[in-house]
Protein backbone atom coordinates (compact mmCIF):
# COMPACT_ATOMS: atom_id res chain seq x y z
CA UNK A 1 0.00 0.00 0.00
CA UNK A 2 1.43 3.31 -1.30
CA UNK A 3 2.94 5.66 2.07
CA UNK A 4 1.24 8.96 0.72
CA UNK A 5 -2.29 8.97 -1.48
CA UNK A 6 -3.60 12.28 -2.51
CA UNK A 7 -7.04 12.33 -4.96
CA UNK A 8 -8.59 14.71 -6.42
CA UNK A 9 -7.14 17.86 -3.85
CA UNK A 10 -8.52 21.03 -3.70
CA UNK A 11 -7.40 24.07 -1.50
CA UNK A 12 -8.84 27.42 -2.08
CA UNK A 13 -8.04 30.61 -0.68
CA UNK A 14 -10.05 33.88 -0.69
CA UNK A 15 -7.74 37.18 -1.58
CA UNK A 16 -8.72 40.61 -0.98
CA UNK A 17 -8.36 42.82 -4.15
CA UNK A 18 -7.75 46.69 -3.65
CA UNK A 19 -7.47 49.43 -5.99
CA UNK A 20 -3.97 52.25 -5.99
CA UNK A 21 -4.61 55.42 -3.78
CA UNK A 22 -6.21 56.98 -1.04
CA UNK A 23 -9.41 56.65 -1.99
CA UNK A 24 -9.79 52.78 -2.66
CA UNK A 25 -7.82 52.05 1.12
CA UNK A 26 -10.69 54.33 2.53
CA UNK A 27 -13.13 52.41 0.60
CA UNK A 28 -11.30 48.98 1.50
CA UNK A 29 -11.55 50.15 5.07
CA UNK A 30 -15.84 49.56 4.58
CA UNK A 31 -15.88 46.61 1.96
CA UNK A 32 -13.71 44.52 0.43
CA UNK A 33 -13.95 43.12 -3.23
CA UNK A 34 -12.33 39.41 -2.96
CA UNK A 35 -11.47 36.51 -5.01
CA UNK A 36 -11.46 33.03 -4.84
CA UNK A 37 -7.80 31.32 -5.48
CA UNK A 38 -7.51 27.85 -6.26
CA UNK A 39 -4.10 27.12 -5.20
CA UNK A 40 -4.33 22.98 -5.46
CA UNK A 41 -7.08 22.27 -8.32
CA UNK A 42 -7.98 18.62 -7.83
CA UNK A 43 -4.53 16.82 -7.34
CA UNK A 44 -3.65 13.43 -6.86
CA UNK A 45 -0.55 11.28 -6.63
CA UNK A 46 0.85 8.55 -4.60
CA UNK A 47 4.01 7.21 -3.22
CA UNK A 48 5.63 4.39 -2.12
CA UNK A 49 8.04 3.43 0.80
CA UNK A 50 11.19 4.84 0.10
CA UNK A 51 10.45 7.06 -3.16
CA UNK A 52 12.58 9.85 -3.90
CA UNK A 53 10.65 12.53 -6.35
CA UNK A 54 10.77 16.15 -7.43
CA UNK A 55 7.93 17.85 -7.24
CA UNK A 56 8.31 21.19 -8.93
CA UNK A 57 6.82 24.08 -10.77
CA UNK A 58 6.64 27.83 -11.16
CA UNK A 59 5.86 30.22 -8.34
CA UNK A 60 2.23 30.53 -7.09
CA UNK A 61 2.07 26.68 -8.69
CA UNK A 62 0.39 25.04 -5.78
CA UNK A 63 4.23 23.31 -4.33
CA UNK A 64 4.47 24.85 -1.07
CA UNK A 65 0.22 24.56 -0.69
CA UNK A 66 0.58 20.82 -1.30
CA UNK A 67 3.20 20.15 1.22
CA UNK A 68 1.33 22.20 3.73
CA UNK A 69 -1.43 20.10 3.01
CA UNK A 70 0.39 16.84 3.51
CA UNK A 71 1.84 17.44 6.80
CA UNK A 72 -1.48 18.34 8.29
CA UNK A 73 -0.74 22.74 8.97
CA UNK A 74 -3.60 23.15 6.05
CA UNK A 75 -6.97 21.13 5.53
CA UNK A 76 -8.43 20.27 2.26
CA UNK A 77 -11.78 21.78 1.24
CA UNK A 78 -12.35 18.26 -0.58
CA UNK A 79 -10.12 15.35 -1.49
CA UNK A 80 -8.71 12.61 0.23
CA UNK A 81 -5.06 12.89 1.59
CA UNK A 82 -4.12 9.95 3.45
CA UNK A 83 -0.31 9.90 5.17
CA UNK A 84 0.80 6.15 6.49
CA UNK A 85 -2.82 5.36 6.90
CA UNK A 86 -3.85 8.70 8.87
CA UNK A 87 -5.47 11.74 7.97
CA UNK A 88 -3.09 14.65 8.39
CA UNK A 89 -4.90 17.18 10.01
CA UNK A 90 -7.26 14.72 11.83
CA UNK A 91 -4.18 12.86 13.40
CA UNK A 92 -1.86 15.64 13.92
CA UNK A 93 0.08 14.21 16.55
CA UNK A 94 0.18 10.71 15.43
CA UNK A 95 1.20 12.03 12.09
CA UNK A 96 3.76 14.52 12.91
CA UNK A 97 5.76 11.98 14.80
CA UNK A 98 6.15 10.35 11.74
CA UNK A 99 7.07 12.90 9.76
CA UNK A 100 10.22 15.68 8.98
CA UNK A 101 9.67 18.80 7.46
CA UNK A 102 12.60 20.87 6.39
CA UNK A 103 11.32 24.83 5.26
CA UNK A 104 14.36 26.36 3.45
CA UNK A 105 12.87 29.96 4.38
CA UNK A 106 11.19 28.83 7.44
CA UNK A 107 13.39 27.69 11.02
CA UNK A 108 12.05 24.88 13.32
CA UNK A 109 14.53 25.96 15.49
CA UNK A 110 14.61 28.59 18.55
CA UNK A 111 16.29 31.34 17.10
CA UNK A 112 17.70 33.04 20.69
CA UNK A 113 18.99 29.60 22.06
CA UNK A 114 21.76 27.48 20.88
CA UNK A 115 21.43 24.78 18.54
CA UNK A 116 22.14 22.00 21.18
CA UNK A 117 19.00 23.52 23.77
CA UNK A 118 17.18 23.51 20.18
CA UNK A 119 17.41 19.66 19.58
CA UNK A 120 16.86 19.17 23.19
CA UNK A 121 13.44 20.60 22.62
CA UNK A 122 12.70 18.69 20.07
CA UNK A 123 13.56 15.42 21.55
CA UNK A 124 11.03 16.16 24.35
CA UNK A 125 8.81 17.46 21.94
CA UNK A 126 8.79 14.01 20.09
CA UNK A 127 9.51 11.96 23.13
CA UNK A 128 12.71 10.25 22.11
CA UNK A 129 14.44 7.90 23.88
CA UNK A 130 17.22 9.97 25.34
CA UNK A 131 19.61 6.91 24.12
CA UNK A 132 18.18 6.84 20.57
CA UNK A 133 18.65 10.79 20.73
CA UNK A 134 22.06 10.90 22.06
CA UNK A 135 23.09 8.19 19.43
CA UNK A 136 21.04 10.03 16.74
CA UNK A 137 22.57 13.73 17.18
CA UNK A 138 26.29 12.13 17.19
CA UNK A 139 25.28 10.41 14.36
CA UNK A 140 24.02 13.22 12.69
CA UNK A 141 25.97 16.03 13.85
CA UNK A 142 29.54 14.05 13.07
CA UNK A 143 28.28 13.40 9.11
CA UNK A 144 27.21 16.95 8.50
CA UNK A 145 29.93 18.16 10.11
CA UNK A 146 28.31 20.51 12.86
CA UNK A 147 29.26 19.44 16.36
CA UNK A 148 31.20 22.67 16.88
CA UNK A 149 27.75 24.44 15.84
CA UNK A 150 25.86 22.89 19.17
CA UNK A 151 26.29 25.90 21.31
CA UNK A 152 25.91 28.92 19.02
CA UNK A 153 22.75 30.28 18.63
CA UNK A 154 20.42 29.99 15.71
CA UNK A 155 20.56 33.83 14.90
CA UNK A 156 24.25 33.64 14.54
CA UNK A 157 24.74 30.62 12.20
CA UNK A 158 25.09 30.93 8.44
CA UNK A 159 22.31 29.90 6.57
CA UNK A 160 24.63 26.91 5.19
CA UNK A 161 25.14 25.91 8.79
CA UNK A 162 21.42 26.73 9.69
CA UNK A 163 20.31 24.32 6.71
CA UNK A 164 22.32 21.71 8.11
CA UNK A 165 21.04 21.85 11.35
CA UNK A 166 17.39 22.18 9.97
CA UNK A 167 18.28 18.57 8.49
CA UNK A 168 19.50 17.23 11.39
CA UNK A 169 16.47 18.35 13.49
CA UNK A 170 13.81 17.14 11.17
CA UNK A 171 15.29 13.85 11.46
CA UNK A 172 15.68 13.09 15.37
CA UNK A 173 12.91 11.05 15.66
CA UNK A 174 13.64 9.17 12.55
CA UNK A 175 10.70 9.88 10.57
CA UNK A 176 9.61 7.56 7.66
CA UNK A 177 8.83 10.58 4.94
CA UNK A 178 10.78 13.58 4.61
CA UNK A 179 9.11 17.05 3.06
CA UNK A 180 11.69 19.20 1.57
CA UNK A 181 10.97 22.82 0.82
CA UNK A 182 13.55 24.41 -0.90
CA UNK A 183 16.15 23.27 1.29
CA UNK A 184 19.33 24.81 -0.93
CA UNK A 185 17.69 27.75 -1.53
CA UNK A 186 20.45 30.89 -1.40
CA UNK A 187 22.95 28.45 -0.26
CA UNK A 188 26.73 28.23 -1.99
CA UNK A 189 27.60 25.37 -4.63
CA UNK A 190 29.78 23.66 -2.07
CA UNK A 191 27.17 23.46 1.09
CA UNK A 192 24.45 22.42 -1.67
CA UNK A 193 26.79 19.39 -3.11
CA UNK A 194 27.35 17.94 0.95
CA UNK A 195 23.38 18.73 1.21
CA UNK A 196 22.76 16.29 -1.37
CA UNK A 197 25.10 14.12 -1.04
CA UNK A 198 23.88 13.70 2.72
CA UNK A 199 20.39 13.17 1.31
CA UNK A 200 21.20 10.94 -0.78
CA UNK A 201 23.18 8.52 1.86
CA UNK A 202 19.98 9.30 4.38
CA UNK A 203 17.39 8.16 1.45
CA UNK A 204 19.91 5.14 0.78
CA UNK A 205 20.71 3.87 3.84
CA UNK A 206 17.40 4.30 6.29
CA UNK A 207 15.08 3.99 2.96
CA UNK A 208 13.17 7.53 3.86
CA UNK A 209 10.21 8.78 1.17
CA UNK A 210 11.36 12.01 0.74
CA UNK A 211 9.34 14.80 -1.87
CA UNK A 212 11.40 17.99 -2.38
CA UNK A 213 10.36 20.83 -4.01
CA UNK A 214 12.84 23.48 -5.57
CA UNK A 215 13.63 25.59 -8.17
CA UNK A 216 16.95 24.59 -8.64
CA UNK A 217 16.92 21.82 -11.52
CA UNK A 218 20.42 20.39 -10.23
CA UNK A 219 18.62 19.04 -7.37
CA UNK A 220 16.24 17.57 -8.94
CA UNK A 221 18.86 15.96 -11.34
CA UNK A 222 20.90 14.98 -8.65
CA UNK A 223 18.48 13.17 -5.91
CA UNK A 224 15.18 12.14 -7.82
CA UNK A 225 14.55 9.21 -10.58
CA UNK A 226 10.37 10.38 -10.29
CA UNK A 227 9.53 14.42 -11.11
CA UNK A 228 6.07 15.55 -10.67
CA UNK A 229 5.23 18.67 -12.01
CA UNK A 230 2.47 21.17 -11.17
CA UNK A 231 1.42 24.20 -13.13
CA UNK A 232 -1.76 26.07 -11.95
CA UNK A 233 -2.55 23.96 -9.07
CA UNK A 234 -2.70 20.89 -11.42
CA UNK A 235 -0.64 17.72 -11.81
CA UNK A 236 1.00 18.56 -15.62
CA UNK A 237 3.26 15.60 -15.37
CA UNK A 238 4.29 12.44 -12.92
CA UNK A 239 7.19 10.13 -14.60
CA UNK A 240 10.79 9.42 -14.88
CA UNK A 241 13.20 12.19 -15.84
CA UNK A 242 13.82 10.77 -19.07
CA UNK A 243 9.88 10.33 -19.70
CA UNK A 244 10.22 14.15 -19.20
CA UNK A 245 13.27 14.30 -21.28
CA UNK A 246 11.60 12.24 -24.28
CA UNK A 247 8.15 14.10 -23.93
CA UNK A 248 9.34 18.14 -23.87
CA UNK A 249 13.04 18.02 -24.96
CA UNK A 250 14.11 14.30 -27.26
CA UNK A 251 16.58 16.34 -29.01
CA UNK A 252 20.41 16.10 -28.74
CA UNK A 253 23.71 17.74 -29.93
CA UNK A 254 26.52 16.70 -31.72
CA UNK A 255 29.65 18.56 -30.82
CA UNK A 256 32.47 17.98 -33.69
CA UNK A 257 36.12 18.73 -33.78
CA UNK A 258 37.57 18.33 -37.07
CA UNK A 259 41.33 17.37 -38.05
CA UNK A 260 41.40 21.14 -40.23
CA UNK A 261 39.21 23.56 -41.53
CA UNK A 262 35.98 21.60 -42.94
CA UNK A 263 33.54 22.63 -45.41
CA UNK A 264 29.43 22.90 -44.26
CA UNK A 265 27.44 20.04 -45.43
CA UNK A 266 24.30 19.71 -45.54
CA UNK A 267 22.81 16.54 -43.22
CA UNK A 268 19.52 15.21 -43.62
CA UNK A 269 17.01 14.83 -40.71
CA UNK A 270 19.65 17.12 -38.31
CA UNK A 271 19.89 21.08 -37.86
CA UNK A 272 23.60 22.93 -38.04
CA UNK A 273 23.47 25.06 -35.24
CA UNK A 274 26.84 26.43 -35.87
CA UNK A 275 29.58 25.48 -37.92
CA UNK A 276 32.50 27.54 -38.42
CA UNK A 277 36.59 26.43 -39.05
CA UNK A 278 37.33 23.74 -37.13
CA UNK A 279 34.25 22.72 -35.13
CA UNK A 280 30.78 22.23 -35.46
CA UNK A 281 27.29 21.86 -33.50
CA UNK A 282 24.44 19.88 -34.89
CA UNK A 283 21.11 19.27 -33.15
CA UNK A 284 19.52 15.66 -33.99
CA UNK A 285 15.80 13.62 -32.39
CA UNK A 286 17.38 10.32 -32.37
CA UNK A 287 14.16 8.97 -33.13
CA UNK A 288 14.35 10.05 -36.48
CA UNK A 289 18.06 9.85 -36.81
CA UNK A 290 20.04 7.19 -34.65
CA UNK A 291 23.39 9.24 -33.51
CA UNK A 292 25.24 6.08 -35.20
CA UNK A 293 24.21 7.24 -38.57
CA UNK A 294 24.47 10.61 -38.52
CA UNK A 295 27.99 10.31 -36.94
CA UNK A 296 28.35 7.98 -39.94
CA UNK A 297 27.61 9.79 -42.48
CA UNK A 298 29.67 13.14 -41.44
CA UNK A 299 33.04 10.77 -40.75
CA UNK A 300 32.55 10.08 -44.98
CA UNK A 301 32.72 13.86 -45.59
CA UNK A 302 34.87 15.09 -42.77
CA UNK A 303 38.09 14.49 -41.03
CA UNK A 304 36.69 14.45 -37.22
CA UNK A 305 39.63 14.36 -34.40
CA UNK A 306 37.00 14.52 -31.64
CA UNK A 307 33.15 14.73 -30.76
CA UNK A 308 30.63 14.14 -28.15
CA UNK A 309 27.06 13.36 -28.27
CA UNK A 310 24.93 15.44 -25.36
CA UNK A 311 22.01 15.76 -24.37
CA UNK A 312 20.00 19.09 -22.59
CA UNK A 313 20.59 19.57 -18.87
CA UNK A 314 17.09 19.39 -16.57
CA UNK A 315 16.79 22.99 -16.38
CA UNK A 316 16.89 23.42 -19.96
CA UNK A 317 14.17 20.88 -20.41
CA UNK A 318 12.03 22.32 -17.67
CA UNK A 319 12.22 25.52 -19.47
CA UNK A 320 10.75 24.42 -22.64
CA UNK A 321 8.40 22.31 -20.85
CA UNK A 322 7.04 25.70 -18.92
CA UNK A 323 7.33 27.33 -22.24
CA UNK A 324 5.16 25.05 -24.03
CA UNK A 325 2.27 24.33 -21.22
CA UNK A 326 2.37 28.33 -20.66
CA UNK A 327 2.88 28.68 -17.50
Amino acid sequence: MPQIILEDVVKTYRVALRGEGVKSALRGAFSRERKIVRAVDGIGFSMEAGELAGYIGPNGAGKSTTVKLMGGILVPDSGRIEILGRVPHRDRKEHVARIGVVFGQRSQLWWDTPVGDSFDLLRDIYRVPEADYRRRRGELTERLGAGDLLRIPVRQLSLGQRMRCELIAALLHAPDILFLDEPTIGLDAVAKLALRKFLTEIHRERGVTMILTTHDMDDVEALCDRVIVIGRGAILFDGGIGALRARFAPERVLKLRFRGPAERIGISGAKIVEWGGTEARVEFDPAEIPAERLIADVAARCSIADLTVEAPGIEGIVAKMYAELKL
